[in-house]
């Protein structure tokens, strides 16, 4: 059924979550999904191209802002069905709100939001 590789596993809705982590500092920066497609395309154009699931559409990582991932590297988790991406990351960051990672707030109500690498 997967034309890419069929050692992926695509959920229900035919999209596969993807972690992406930057190569040199190893931080994670997002998780985001990818359909077949999308899949298709980042490994084609050597930049990080998803799924969004809010808008239905395809785009590019960093299209709009220049904030452009490369690709480095690609794995397979055990299961398969998730993937790690190991990125190069240009501009700013890799988080809509400016932030260079999206993971950048605390769970803990009282724990301060880390502004460690970002702008």
């Amino acid at each position: 059924m997967n034309t890419l590789d069929d050692r992926i596993r695509y959920n229900e809705s035919g999209l596969v979550p993807v972690v992406v982590q930057d190569f040199a500092s190893k931080e994670v920066l997002m998780v985001a999904y990818m359909s077949e497609a999308t899949l298709a395309k980042t490994l084609e154009s050597g930049l990080m191209t998803y799924w969004s699931r809010s808008r239905a559409q395809e785009w590019i990582k960093g299209e709009t802002s220049g904030n452009y991932q490369e690709v480095v590297r690609v794995r397979l988790d055990c299961d398969g069905d998730t993937l790690l991406f190991h990125v190069r990351q240009f501009g700013d960051g890799a988080c809509h709100t400016g932030h260079r990672s999206c993971f950048f707030r605390g769970l803990d109500a009282c724990e301060e939001p880390s502004r460690e690498n970002d702008p």
